[in-house]
């Protein structure tokens, strides 16, 4: 009942975070299910969580998105399944956590005048591989999609409402790789699964109310600290798990 508890309290308040700014739910809540849950476990309710809170994210900022990134995006993306079905690879929990924390660190190092940005057509292809390629591996891959969006003239809304659309369809492609090579979740109940998801639509809801209240430049100022404080966090703990 404790470990139900605490899905439930993750999804909906890293649902709320998301709705917000955009990414670094997944993340954190990723951080969690790892933690108690086995990783094939956890990547399949991840994926579960996020599809439906990116996919209602979506639908509630649906007159903002940048529809024109999705047909490369989805080239890239399901390039990333191919290579990743053929090699089958489960990572250990603290390569996971290792890598979500290194992702925010790389968007920091990113020159401002980077050609690394979703709306070149080339960088969507980009994009898709290797945001899809994140998710197989470390589950959450905010910090990385964040790479191709800090140098765009897209404001808040449409950021948040373009990354939602494309991180609906990395997570489905997750899910489904996971949920075939390992089977559907065993650890955890579809109750308390159909719980978690009402739980990301309704926390989604008032994330996107929020959003609407908040100014480009804060947007990007906070979002950019929490996704750092998160990330260095994340490599810590994947250190002292090996040491």
């Amino acid at each position: 009942m404790s470990t139900a508890l605490i899905i439930i309290a993750s999804v909906f308040s890293t649902s709320l975070i998301s709705g917000v700014i955009g990414m670094a739910g997944g993340m954190i809540l990723m951080v969690v299910l790892v933690a108690l849950l086995s990783v094939p476990t956890a990547m399949v309710v991840h994926g579960a969580v996020q599809a439906t809170a990116n996919g209602s994210r979506a639908y509630f900022l649906r007159a903002h998105i940048s529809w024109q990134v999705l047909p490369r995006y989805l080239v890239g993306a399901l390039a990333a399944v191919a290579t990743f079905w053929v090699i089958a690879w489960l990572p250990p929990p603290e390569v996971v956590l290792l890598l979500i924390g290194v992702f925010p660190w790389l968007a920091l190092l990113l020159p401002k005048n980077s050609p690394v940005v979703i709306t070149n057509h080339s960088s969507q292809y980009a994009c898709g591989a290797l945001v899809t390629g994140a998710q197989l591996i470390a589950g959450a891959s905010g910090p990385l999609l964040d790479l191709f969006y800090v140098n765009s003239e897209l404001d808040r809304r449409a950021i948040v409402a373009t990354k939602a659309i494309t991180q609906t369809l990395g997570h489905l492609l997750k899910l489904g790789f996971y949920a075939h090579l390992y089977g559907l979740a065993e650890e955890i109940s579809p109750l308390l699964i159909g719980i978690a998801l009402l739980a990301s639509i309704s926390a989604t809801r008032v994330g996107t109310l929020v959003l609407a209240r908040v100014s480009n430049a804060h947007f990007k100022t906070a979002s950019q600290a929490l996704i750092l404080a998160l990330g260095t966090l994340c490599i810590a703990n994947a250190m002292r798990a090996w040491l």
